[in-house]
């Protein structure tokens, strides 16, 4: 160093200065024309002539300049280093944390679903349950009507042996048939609730299943995301898997996920609801339906008691009903009449409007508008069909009426005879074997 601070003539550049590159600088060609020079004049391109002081000092301050401004980005770099593994460090640690703490979040929430799922289930197997003990009633109640039909029929079957004319269509056969047909409906009806019930049993189980797959993933998932939870940095049962990040496309979203099982549990309680509801239609329907059997039983003994005393008198009163069938025959026929009539008036109205309406749909271009005049067409050919659809379902049942008061009349010409014969066919057949009937309990499916 003394022999540096001999040889420098300029003070060195400080050390604040930021490392940069030095200019070019351009340095003209010196002569050889000393001494101790060599000789000739320095070729052009290649030098061979000596340094000159001046370049020497520019050499070291390059020189030291360059190695200070090495030094210090070496040392920026370190630091820059340094902060960037401590904030790395502290970045994976949070993030570690958040993900800890979202996957706890997360297994709350699985648990809080696996719960209600775990309870659906429970809650349909008990009403599916309660639901084939009131299938079970249901069978024994249509068993128990089986025993109500054969009476009817057979009293309707030995009343057919009755001698002319007293072969009649009376009270006690009108309440035998009602009674034959009601127990047909009720049958029909109790055929069509166990079908139901057959279904929504099946709907309770498939509910049950689809609850139960629910479940069950979610406690697989549950599992893994409580092992997922205990992992850490000094865990020894992790390992690398690069391509884990990549999402799946079959991969659900919190929303789709939360709105999954929201939606199998709503249709699980919507079909328990309905299996509910179902139990006490059931009920309903088993209480009304041996309710209304033993009534029209009872209706039917009551007919066949009066009709026992009313025998003496049937021909005045057959001959009565004969009159009255025959009104109401006639008022039948001119009701029909007028139907036809009124119908027949209901097709010209329907014809011009719908005419109307085919002839405005050729309007050209914007003129096509749907209009007050157009919709009122509208509302017309709607309101016109409505009327003839009334009239003509009125009309089917003003001539199923008067086919029915026909079939009547027919019955009630007949004359009336042999009364000890029907006398003895009322009284020792049909009432005898009436004592038969079902009780309430039975035909209520309890028994």
């Amino acid at each position: 160093m003394a022999q540096t601070d001999v040889l420098l003539t300029k003070e060195p550049a400080p050390q604040t200065v930021p490392p940069c590159e030095l200019p070019c600088k351009v340095s003209e060609v010196a002569c050889n024309t000393g001494a101790y020079t060599s000789s000739g004049l320095a070729t052009a391109g290649f030098r061979t002539a000596k340094y000159l002081l001046e370049e020497w000092f520019q050499n070291c301050h390059a020189r030291y300049h360059q190695a200070f401004a090495d030094r210090d980005q070496s040392e920026r770099q370190r630091h820059e280093s340094q902060q960037l593994a401590a904030e790395t460090q502290a970045l994976a640690q949070r993030t570690q944390q958040e993900s800890t703490r979202r996957v706890g979040e997360r297994l709350q929430d699985t648990h809080g679903w696996k719960s209600e799922l775990q309870r659906e289930v429970e809650a349909l197997a008990a009403e599916t349950n309660l639901l084939l003990a009131q299938k079970q009633r249901l069978e024994r109640a249509l068993d128990a009507t089986e025993v109500p039909f054969s009476i009817a029929t057979d009293n309707l079957q030995c009343r057919e042996r009755r001698q002319h004319p007293n072969l009649v269509r009376d009270h006690v056969e009108m309440e035998l048939l009602k009674e034959a047909e009601l127990i047909r409906n009720i049958q029909e009806l109790l055929k069509r609730t166990i079908m139901q019930a057959v279904s929504q049993i099946r709907l309770n189980r498939e509910h049950k299943e689809t609850c139960e797959m629910d479940w069950s993933d979610k406690v697989e998932a549950y599992n893994i995301d409580e092992t997922c939870g205990r992992f850490h940095s000094q865990s020894t049962e992790v390992q690398s898997h690069p391509h884990s990040t990549s999402f799946q496309e079959s991969a659900s979203t919190p929303e789709t996920w939360a709105k999954f099982t929201q939606d199998n549990l709503c249709r699980a309680q919507r079909e328990r609801l309905a299996s509910a509801n179902l139990r006490v239609l059931v009920d309903c329907i088993l209480r009304d339906t041996s309710e209304d059997l033993r009534l029209q039983c009872d209706a039917v003994n009551l007919a066949f008691g009066r009709r026992c005393e009313e025998l003496e008198d049937a021909r005045h009163k057959l001959q009565h009903h004969l009159h009255q069938t025959l009104r109401e025959v006639t008022d039948q026929e001119h009701n029909v009449a007028a139907l036809k009539q009124a119908i027949k008036d209901k097709e010209a109205p329907l014809r011009v409007a719908q005419t109307r309406l085919y002839l405005r749909s050729h309007r050209p271009n914007m003129e096509l508008c749907r209009d007050a005049g157009q919709l009122r067409l509208v509302s017309e050919v709607e309101e016109l069909n409505m009327s003839l659809a009334a009239l003509r379902e009125k009309l089917l049942e003003a001539e199923q009426s008067l086919r029915n008061l026909e079939d009547t009349r027919m019955s009630l010409e007949k004359d009336i005879t042999s009364m000890t014969n029907s006398l003895f066919i009322d009284r020792q057949k049909c009432m005898a074997h009436r004592t038969r009937y079902p009780t309430i309990l039975q035909l209520a499916g309890y028994q």
